[in-house]
Formats: C-alpha cells, sequence, structure tokens
C-alpha cells in the first residue's frame, strides 16, 4: 500500500462530505513582512500599529489577503491538487480580524459537483470555512474548481450546482469591533479621498505596473503553502510553464490599487470572481477598479464601497473587460468583486 497522497480526483467527492484539512499554522509577524516584500502593499491600517489604534483597534491585523491565503492553501491538497483551473468564488466574508498568534485552520463541505460533457474532469464546489485556535470562524467563501477524473470511465454523479448569491448584502457586512474612522488621519494614510468622493460607476485606472517574476510567485506559492502541481511542476502543463497561483494576481492587483483607493482599508466580503486567462513569469500586470455600490454602515466614521477589481497584462487604461461575445478580454487576468471599508 503506498503511502504518499496523490491528492483527491472528481470522482472521490460526494455532496455534502466535510473535510478537515493539514495542517493548522500560527501566523507571526513574519508573515506580513513578507506580504509586504512580495506585493507593493501600503494600506495604512495593516502597516502601523499606531494608525490601527487611531481606528478604534487594539493594533494592526494581519492583511485580509494573509488570512485568505492561509486559509485558501490548506485546502489545495484535498480539494484542487488535480485541479485544472481554479474558477470562481462567491460568498466570501471576513468575520473576525487575524491577528500575530492566531493559530489557522480550514475544513470544506462539497456543495455542489457536475462533470464536463468530455467526461475528463468535472467541477467541485466547496464552501470553506477559515478558524482560529478558539474555533471562531474567521472567514468564509464559496470556490469552485475544475479537478480531472482519474478514471474517465466512471460514471457521473447527479448534477448538483448551488444557488449562490450574486453578492453579500451590505446589512450582512462583518465589521471589526470597535472599528472607527472618525478621527481617520488622511495625511497618512497617503490620500486625501473619501467615501463620499467616490460615485457609483466610476473608474479608476492605478496607472502602475509590476512584471512578475518566476522566483518571486514561487516565494509566494511555498508561503501559503499552496501545493498545486501546476504552480510548482513545469512538467504538469503541455507548454512547460508554471501556472501562477490566481492568489498572487490578487494581491498584486489589491496592492496596485492603493494608487486611486488607499483609503478602502479593509476588505469585508467577496462577493464573486473570476481567474479570467492564465497568468506566467513575465507578464505585466497593471490595475483598475470600478465602484460597484456603496453604503453606510454602524460604525462611526465607516462606509462600505463595493468595488470591482480588474487585473490585466500590459495595458490598463482602455478599462477593457469583455468582448461583445461576453468573454473575457484576452489581457483580462482577473475579474474580483468585493466590499472595502472607507472613511465617510
Amino acid at each position: 500500500m503506498t503511502k504518499t497522497n496523490p491528492g483527491r480526483f472528481f470522482e472521490d467527492y460526494r455532496v455534502g462530505q466535510v473535510i478537515r484539512h493539514a495542517v493548522p499554522r500560527t501566523v507571526a509577524e513574519g508573515e506580513r513582512a513578507l506580504y509586504h516584500a512580495l506585493y507593493p502593499a501600503r494600506h495604512a491600517l495593516y502597516s502601523s500599529d499606531e494608525f490601527a489604534a487611531s481606528c478604534g483597534l487594539e493594533s494592526s491585523p494581519m492583511d485580509d489577503l494573509i488570512a485568505f491565503h492561509i486559509v485558501f492553501g490548506k485546502t489545495v491538497p484535498d480539494v484542487s491538487l488535480n485541479a485544472v483551473a481554479n474558477l470562481g468564488y462567491a460568498e466570501g466574508r471576513w468575520l473576525r480580524p487575524v491577528w500575530p498568534g492566531d493559530t489557522l485552520r480550514s475544513e470544506s463541505e462539497v456543495i455542489g459537483l457536475k462533470q464536463n460533457s468530455n467526461g475528463k474532469s468535472g467541477v467541485v464546489w466547496v464552501r470553506t470555512r477559515g478558524l482560529n485556535q478558539m474555533d471562531e470562524p474567521v472567514l468564509d467563501y464559496v470556490r469552485w474548481v475544475m479537478v480531472r477524473k482519474r478514471d474517465e470511465g466512471a460514471p457521473a454523479p447527479e448534477a448538483v450546482i448551488p444557488d449562490l448569491a450574486g453578492a453579500v448584502p451590505a446589512a450582512d457586512l462583518v465589521l471589526p469591533e470597535d472599528l472607527n474612522f472618525s478621527g481617520y488621519d488622511f495625511e497618512l494614510a497617503g490620500e486625501p479621498h473619501r467615501w463620499g468622493d467616490y460615485e457609483v460607476g466610476e473608474k479608476i485606472d492605478h496607472v502602475d505596473g509590476v512584471t512578475i517574476e518566476e522566483a518571486e510567485h514561487m516565494l509566494a506559492t511555498r508561503l501559503w503553502q499552496n501545493t498545486a502541481k501546476v504552480h510548482f511542476d513545469a512538467t504538469n502543463r503541455e507548454d512547460g510553464k508554471r501556472l501562477i497561483y490566481g492568489g498572487h494576481v490578487i494581491s498584486m492587483a489589491r496592492a496596485l490599487s492603493f494608487n486611486g483607493l488607499a483609503n478602502a482599508q479593509m476588505i469585508v466580503a467577496l462577493n464573486a470572481g473570476a481567474h479570467a486567462n492564465p497568468c506566467f513569469a513575465g507578464d505585466t500586470v497593471r490595475a483598475w477598479s470600478e465602484v460597484l455600490d456603496k453604503a453606510e454602515t454602524a460604525a462611526p466614521g465607516v462606509g462600505a464601497i463595493r468595488l470591482r477589481l480588474v487585473a490585466t497584462k500590459g495595458d490598463s487604461g482602455a478599462f477593457a473587460l469583455k468582448g461583445a461575445d461576453g468573454k473575457y478580454a484576452p489581457e483580462v487576468l482577473l475579474d474580483l468583486d468585493y466590499w472595502a471599508l472607507m472613511p465617510v
């Protein structure tokens, strides 16, 4: 009997199946330093204990996407080790901040299955929760992934496609306890633009670009313990290229969005997301955003803003997204819909 883990294939999943993922991980300040070394992340709330304290928090929490990457990475050996592609996200909510010293673990429930028409693969939907050392949920989200079949002759399961919300309602957003932007320091945050300065439908070209390096994306994938073969093994794809982890593109685009959205401090929900086209080392990532919605919150001085974040390779100035056929333009890498918190 082999003792190695070949990963799950499509026929290994059952709707209702709950998977507890190995291995719990204690988060240290070093994670923040590495994150800020990998991405040009400069949002003040995640950079300064003093700034965070002025906003009502005990200290600076870990970046929201650090929590996402850690929770996501733990699911890979059980959910997407044999993935063809990670297809999308929905119904994501950050439920409480993650602090240095917290220990995170992940568990997922299979909520949908559908075999592809070619019989070689299928789509698996999972709802994943990240929990801290007190078993308090810090994050939950749905994602769906295309997974290879081990045996193309294996019978197809009954198709179950979950009914997912198009967006997290503003009323369901969870804000950190005691968050208060009434004394917010715009000068130290880096930009004067507040919640009231943004209009629904407004588009923002974030101007800057970053060329993806092989060494950096490999470091990031190892950091988040993402063991998907397409990211590590150059022989796993016919073109001999290692696919850039989609989360690496998310974090890069979010960091680039600082130029124009420096005061969109905290991500609190992930409404939808699609990795539209593959990204490879050597691609230059740029980003633009569109304001989709705005909502008031009960926290002093805090507003919620719903944003579409689009990452492209090459020029982002034309705000290209989809063609007349409804398909994503070939230069679009990421289409991400999220809620963030901003001073009013």
